[in-house]
């Protein structure tokens, strides 16, 4: 994990974005305080493969998100949710993307789920970019020295600055009334 800020951290809503996967499940925290987003803290976890059964895989998601939860203490869970186009990919980021809605059920988190294009969209101008696009543009909306690795990382950034987009225009259509 590669952490940004230092605690304790300022006051702002604090959301934990979270890019699906059985092979790589990104994460990243961003705080909504003030007039831009801060990057807090990012990683992945790579998940194992090999000849451990499914249970085990799924299992290793369930105990990361629940750590980044439990030593965190984010306020808003915002998900990358997925297209149906190959049947299998499909499936299988299915089945990790409901291991995360199940950890961040248990913490009585809310949760927020947006379609890749549209993080796409928020970040890049563009809901067909490509990863290194994305990376880039993270990279530039947060203020940092390098683009997030693995790109994983940098979809969950991406997801939690598209769920502050949406927040922070909630605000100010609740103070204009």
């Amino acid at each position: 994990m590669v952490t940004l800020l230092p605690r304790p951290l300022p006051s702002g809503l604090l959301i934990l974005g979270i890019d699906p996967g059985l092979s790589t499940t990104g994460y990243g925290l961003v705080l909504l305080s003030g007039d831009r987003p801060q990057a807090v803290a990012y990683g992945a976890l790579k998940i194992r493969k090999g000849r451990r059964p499914l249970p085990e895989r799924l299992r290793q998601i369930y105990d990361g998100i629940a750590g980044v939860i439990a030593d965190w203490q984010p306020a808003e869970v915002a998900v990358e949710d997925f297209l149906v186009g190959n049947v299998r990919a499909a499936v299988a980021i299915g089945e990790a993307r409901a291991v995360v809605l199940l950890t961040a059920a248990q913490a009585d988190l809310p949760v927020f789920q947006y379609q890749p294009a549209r993080v796409k969209q928020f970040v890049t101008s563009y809901g067909g970019s490509q990863k290194v696009q994305v990376q880039e543009m993270v990279r530039l909306l947060l203020g940092l020295a390098e683009a997030p690795q693995p790109p994983d990382a940098a979809d969950a950034l991406a997801v939690a600055l598209c769920h502050c987009s949406q927040r922070r225009q909630e605000l100010l259509e609740r103070s204009s009334r």
